[in-house]
């Protein structure tokens, strides 16, 4: 029962670090290319999240990682800088309140994705679900405020 609220807490705490960014993003970017934007947020993840597997795990660990685990996590972290390129042009040309929550159909693409390639079970909850974050992006960016 630990470890199931673990992953939880842990994803509402990305939830909000995720709506943080945007706001403290928008800000910014005023009046700076959103690549150059992109670029100097992703040092500053650089410097910290190394300095955080540097204090916890082992620098043999490097050595362990498999051919696979190696394509996969560059093939997520281009993915990753794509996904941000994206997201600040996104931010720097519209409403943070729009932009947000467009950026979060992620949620029902990673559904999808995880049914078709993981071969994970997509049920009713999913589907409900992910068809309730569709349809609450389309209120948000069609709604007159």
């Amino acid at each position: 029962m630990v470890w199931a609220v673990s992953w939880l807490i842990w994803a509402l705490l990305s939830a909000l670090f995720a709506g943080l960014t945007a706001i403290l993003a928008k800000v910014g970017i005023e009046g700076v290319n959103s690549h150059l934007a992109t670029a100097l947020r992703t040092v500053v993840i650089l410097v910290i999240t190394w300095g955080i597997a540097l204090a916890v795990v082992p620098m043999t660990a490097v050595g362990e990682l498999t051919r696979k685990n190696w394509i996969f996590l560059v093939l997520s972290g281009v993915a990753t800088g794509a996904s941000w390129l994206c997201y600040f042009r996104a931010l720097q040309l519209g409403e943070a309140s729009k932009v947000a929550p467009v950026d979060k159909l992620g949620v029902v693409f990673a559904i999808a994705l995880a049914g078709i390639f993981l071969k994970e079970r997509i049920g009713w909850p999913q589907c409900v679900g992910g068809g309730l974050i569709v349809a609450g992006a389309l209120v948000i960016v069609l709604g007159k405020p």
